[in-house]
């Protein structure tokens, strides 16, 4: 866990390198994050959906409950490489929705359960370790095994989000490229911003089921020993 926990902060530095590197990259058509948000959007007839500036960096989501492509503001008013594949990329989760994507489909019904899970489990499953050192019985395990599957379901979660962001960011890249919306240093650059963004995710699932896999050695380990 230490080991992916290094992992992880060397691809989140990497990552943010790489959008200082392409924010540099500026564009010859001179179209904002928000303006290529907007002609991606209009480009595959969907109008119902706004491009919002949110506060913060690296902030930009798809919002499908209110129907908002939201991007950070740097990417909103910028006019680069990085901020064309950010943009281009939440649209991508527009078109998803838009299209009943079914992994986008199924990644939003476990948003709920994955709220209370991703907070809970862990609590769970100590409290029922403790309860089963200390009383002796079966129902502190059982206790922890429903925190193990509450975890379970996160850990799916972040596997399941992984086809949804490569879908994406293929969705995007096709439509810049079909659109010859950049030059192709542009869009060298903005394939490999998007690169690094969806090796953030593959650490993310990995560290979810190194997680997985402690806290089920915790409870199945200590169980074997009684």
């Amino acid at each position: 866990m230490g080991a992916i926990a290094l992992i992880s902060f060397a691809v989140s530095s990497k990552l943010k390198s790489k959008f200082e590197f392409y924010s540099k990259v500026h564009l010859r058509n001179g179209m904002s994050g928000a303006e290529i948000a907007t002609k991606m959007l209009n480009d595959h007839g969907i109008y119902d959906v706004r491009v919002i500036s949110t506060p913060g960096r690296l902030t930009d989501h798809y919002n499908p409950a209110d129907k908002t492509v939201n991007l950070s503001e740097a990417v909103y008013n910028q006019r680069n490489a990085a901020s064309a594949a950010v943009a281009a990329h939440e649209v991508g989760h527009a078109v998803q929705h838009a299209t009943a994507y079914s992994m986008l489909k199924l990644r939003s019904n476990m948003v709920p359960v994955v709220n209370i899970g991703s907070n809970l489990a862990p609590i769970i499953i100590v409290v029922g370790i403790l309860l089963g050192a200390a009383a002796k019985i079966g129902f502190g395990y059982y206790i922890a095994l429903a925190g193990l599957g509450l975890m379970a379901i996160v850990t799916l979660f972040s596997f399941v989000t992984l086809p949804v962001e490569y879908d994406a960011s293929n969705r995007a890249l096709a439509w810049l490229k079909n659109k010859n919306m950049l030059s192709q240093q542009e869009f060298a650059g903005a394939q490999d911003s998007l690169k690094w963004a969806a090796r953030t995710y593959v650490v993310a699932a990995i560290g979810a089921l190194a997680t997985l896999v402690y806290y089920a050695l915790l409870v199945f380990g200590g169980r074997s020993r009684d």
